[in-house]
């Protein structure tokens, strides 16, 4: 069954602590010259306007991005969340007010370059008629299908680098252990890829069978990366943090992201703290 739509919930402290990592990422990657593939294995609409039906009815970002983009002026000074935000102000189409936000096709796809290419995968019939409609440039291919299924069929890729997002709804219990399968064999496949793997801190704590299945498959060079939106307790309903894994993370990017964090943790909430650190597989 697919019904999870990422509209109602654009721009919340989940796709802030997500793209802000994905925006590092990409940021190192193209400081060298040769190729990259880039794939987004569950692409979503590519940009959101946020005064949209579903964006509107939770208002999520309200507690995301809109307090990062109305203290941008004092900011700007923060490398890597300096940059993050003058690419944002770049995808509104009045610079001085925030009415959209972008999703990570978005974020890949925006400094591609001639030689480099984009996969985005999207099994959502209707998340993937709203993204191919958006006007994506460069050598970029939309596809309607099994994004987990689509990569590890796609490698190895013909460019000398891939990057790679794996960033599912997790609406089955089952897809804690799909992706951390897929991701064990795409490492097969292209073992010095940089893969961005996104989970959910719930309640149920069910992020704990990804980790211990990538870790038990031998996965080294891994940074894991939560930012908490509040201490969970007894009463706590529906996701309460935001996790990251980067296997071949680029280096430096663990200190970048934890000076960013510091300036964005304080303004979403008296309870937000992050955490990041170094792990292997066994």
């Amino acid at each position: 069954m697919l019904s999870y739509q990422h509209a109602y919930h654009a721009g919340n402290f989940a796709d802030v602590h997500k793209h802000l990592i994905l925006h590092g990422v990409i940021d190192h990657i193209l400081r060298k010259e040769s190729s990259v593939t880039f794939m987004d294995t569950h692409a979503g609409r590519g940009l959101y306007p946020l005064a949209a039906e579903e964006t509107s009815r939770l208002h999520e970002y309200r507690q995301g991005v809109l307090p990062l983009w109305e203290g941008r002026d004092s900011l700007m000074g923060e490398e890597l969340l300096g940059g993050w935000l003058a690419a944002l102000v770049r995808a509104q189409p009045d610079s001085r007010r925030l009415t959209h936000y972008p999703g990570s096709p978005w974020w890949m796809g925006r400094r591609l370059r001639p030689r480099d290419r984009q996969l985005l995968f999207e099994l959502h019939p209707g998340e993937h008629g709203h993204l191919a409609d958006q006007p994506l440039e460069g050598n970029i291919r939309t596809i309607h299908g099994d994004g987990l299924k689509g990569l590890v069929e796609r490698l190895p890729v013909k460019t000398p680098r891939l990057c790679v997002l794996i960033d599912p709804s997790y609406e089955r219990k089952q897809e804690y252990l799909e992706v951390a399968q897929a991701l064990l064999a795409a490492l097969h496949k292209a073992r010095h890829a940089v893969v961005l793997v996104w989970y959910p801190l719930l309640p149920a704590g069910r992020h704990h069978e990804l980790l211990d299945a990538v870790k038990a498959g031998g996965v080294r060079k891994v940074w894991r990366s939560e930012f908490r939106l509040q201490t969970p307790g007894r009463e706590t309903r529906g996701m309460f943090g935001s996790g990251m894994l980067v296997v071949n993370p680029p280096w430096g990017l663990d200190e970048r992201l934890a000076m960013a964090m510091a300036q964005v943790v304080p303004r979403l909430g008296d309870e937000a703290s992050y955490h990041g650190d170094w792990w292997v597989g066994e």
